[in-house]
């Protein structure tokens, strides 16, 4: 009983990001605090996949998957809604390819806030779009990519009752940052490698912003090299400019203008680390491979870091005993169609008889 009392109360004892990393974040005692308890996702050993692929070195992903919503983005919209609140808004909005509107609608939901979504029309998952829609979300599709949509959201944050949370809003890099700090509590140190996929490329400016300061703060011994990987479809970083059509499979990345293009390229740069493309069968690949060695079950954006791992362990640049880690951005429920097509194989269907299962199971 004692043993299950201890897990109970250190679970009862997590009340967010906020309150766990408020030194480090831009938050006084007047802020309202918007939480649903995010953060504190598990870091994941991975070493099934590590060998499957031919590596000899420690992988841990960061499950990013079990955060509220199902996503890395409730980290940035915990602090995004907080300060928005404080500053006295009535209205939140996003653009979104669907992470970032499922987050927005739930928080904005718990600050008793309007929240606008506005979504490429066809071109967002189910799953996400489902999260939005529950959550009371007013929701707008427009017969336009990503970027057209961010477009308008910026126009209308112009306006002094509205509050954009895209990650051109700096809060939401600051509150994403903490994944990093919890990387490293875990780990007691930071990583030699970070991976994670780029699409409005936020996270990998947070990330480094998180490993920076907490080695500025004397809280680890190094700095990672991040490495950050795109759809081959939508690489507006690694093509050097903005792509007017971007197509992937992995609708998360499915950006062809990041909001933080610059943050992305000064990480990649100060770190020596690398931005790099991997196609959509790569991706899928990497998708399926690591659900089924591992039993994470990710949404297609994060087979793109996973993807590109693969091809630095076969280019040799991962050296043995390295300590690696990579962002799982979201759930793979968020994309359940997806899923079921990467997956290649369907049930099969017998008659309701032990004998006719057994057939099938080859007993």
């Amino acid at each position: 009983m004692r043993a299950l009392e201890t897990t109970a109360s250190r679970a009862a004892a997590w009340g967010g990001v906020i309150q766990t990393y408020a030194a480090y974040l831009p938050v006084t005692d007047a802020t309202p605090v918007i939480t649903l308890n995010e953060g504190n996702t598990p870091l994941i050993k991975a070493d099934n996949f590590v060998r499957a692929i031919g590596g000899e070195f420690d992988l841990y992903l960061k499950y990013e998957g079990l955060n509220p919503t199902c996503s890395f983005k409730d980290r940035g919209m915990t602090l995004a809604l907080s300060k928005a609140l404080e500053r006295g808004a009535k209205v939140v909005i996003c653009a979104s390819t669907g992470n970032t509107s499922a987050s927005a609608a739930a928080y904005a939901a718990r600050a008793g806030m309007k929240c606008v979504v506005i979504l490429p029309n066809g071109k967002i998952a189910m799953g996400k779009l489902a999260q939005a829609l529950m959550h009371g979300a007013t929701t707008i599709a427009v017969e336009g990519n990503f970027d057209a949509a961010l477009r308008i959201v910026r126009e209308l944050g112009e306006t002094a009752e509205i509050e954009v949370v895209n990650s051109i809003n700096p809060v939401r890099i600051e509150g994403q940052k903490t994944a990093a700090f919890e990387i490293c509590d875990v780990l007691g140190r930071a990583p030699d490698f970070h991976f994670l996929p780029v699409g409005n490329a936020g996270n990998i400016t947070a990330y480094w912003r998180g490993f920076r300061e907490y080695h500025a703060a004397g809280r680890t011994d190094r700095l990672p090299r991040m490495f950050g990987f795109q759809a081959a479809g939508a690489a507006p970083l690694v093509d050097g400019h903005p792509v007017s059509d971007p197509q992937t499979v992995a609708t998360a990345i499915r950006i062809g203008n990041p909001a933080s293009w610059q943050g992305a390229m000064d990480a990649a740069s100060a770190s020596r680390g690398h931005i790099g493309k991997v196609t959509d069968e790569e991706i899928l690949s990497a998708h399926r491979s690591i659900a089924r060695h591992e039993g994470v079950f990710i949404e297609p954006a994060c087979g793109a870091p996973l993807a590109g791992l693969i091809r630095c362990v076969r280019d040799g640049l991962i050296p043995q005993g390295s300590v690696v880690t990579a962002t799982m951005t979201g759930h793979g429920l968020k994309d359940p169609d997806a899923a079921i097509q990467s997956a290649g194989c369907q049930p099969v269907v017998v008659q309701a008889n032990t004998a006719a299962v057994m057939k099938v199971i080859g007993l």
